[in-house]
């Protein structure tokens, strides 16, 4: 008697849909990994959008808003290799593990997401294989590609942040986040708050990087003791390319001198 052949599931990236992460400044000679964890508001075909409409993702839920535009010109400016994760953070949330509730919300910041109702354990893997776990080993093999040389590089992760939440208007420009590896962050707030008197810099805001760090710095960065730090922008100072433009130079401007030290660059336990 012959088994019968159950019906396969269809793959979730199309040929038409972009692959789920993107690499520039590959051959970037400096000892600094970018990466961006939402990057994009990209939705597989299949997802049908999660059903939402064009505006929805185009707010902060989709995405952060200006982080890969300013990723990709600061990967230029310190001639450094990025990673940008390519799809959603509705999809699957780059930056969170992978059984956490918030990584495929069915809620987020108010607006409910229909494509994330009810999500079957299979659908949930299907989204890690296709999205989640090809972003990660990308990083992972860039980071090989450092140790291969026998470099410990810095680690940078960048994001954005709304202009006001739960209606607080948030007065920070920047954000630098860390927990317990001073090596980076502490300089970089300090540089950043020196370079302008107006600016203001946050130190663990608006969000706090003490235990735990977020997902890809703990994965990635942390658990190897590579130097490191998460930098958050305001979103209103880099939504157009303009603005993005001027704060990769800003971030750049403050990091070259931190980067110029060549006893950062060692892993370190803290």
């Amino acid at each position: 008697m012959h088994a019968i052949a159950l019906p396969s599931e269809p793959p979730l990236l199309s040929p038409d849909d972009p692959p789920p992460f993107e690499i520039v400044g590959g051959e970037g000679r400096a000892s600094v990994l970018l990466i961006c964890d939402h990057a994009s508001r990209a939705v597989p075909r299949r997802l049908d959008r999660l059903g939402l409409d064009e505006a929805s993702l185009l707010r902060h839920i989709g995405w952060d808003i200006g982080a890969a535009e300013v990723t990709r010109r600061l990967a230029a400016l310190l001639d450094a290799p990025a990673v940008l994760a390519g799809y959603s953070r509705l999809v699957i949330d780059c930056n969170r593990a992978t059984d956490d509730a918030s990584a495929m919300p069915e809620v987020s910041d108010g607006i409910r997401v229909p494509g994330n109702r009810g999500l079957s354990p299979a659908a949930r893997l299907q989204r890690i294989a296709a999205c989640f776990t090809p972003y990660h080993d990308a990083i992972a093999a860039q980071l090989a590609r450092f140790a291969g040389r026998g470099v410990a590089p810095v680690v940078l992760s960048i994001h954005s942040f709304t202009p006001r939440m739960n209606g607080f208007a948030r007065p920070w420009h920047v954000g630098v986040l860390w927990d317990k590896d001073p090596r980076l962050a502490v300089p970089l707030i300090s540089r950043l708050a020196a370079a302008d008197p107006a600016r203001i810099v946050g130190d663990n805001q608006p969000y706090s990087a003490r235990e735990p760090a977020g997902y890809s710095i703990r994965r990635h960065a942390e658990s190897a003791g590579l130097p490191h730090a998460a930098i958050e922008i305001r979103q209103d100072l880099i939504d157009t390319p303009t603005g993005a433009a001027l704060w990769a130079e800003h971030l750049a401007a403050a990091l070259r001198p931190i980067l110029a030290d060549p006893a950062l660059y060692r892993a370190q336990h803290f």
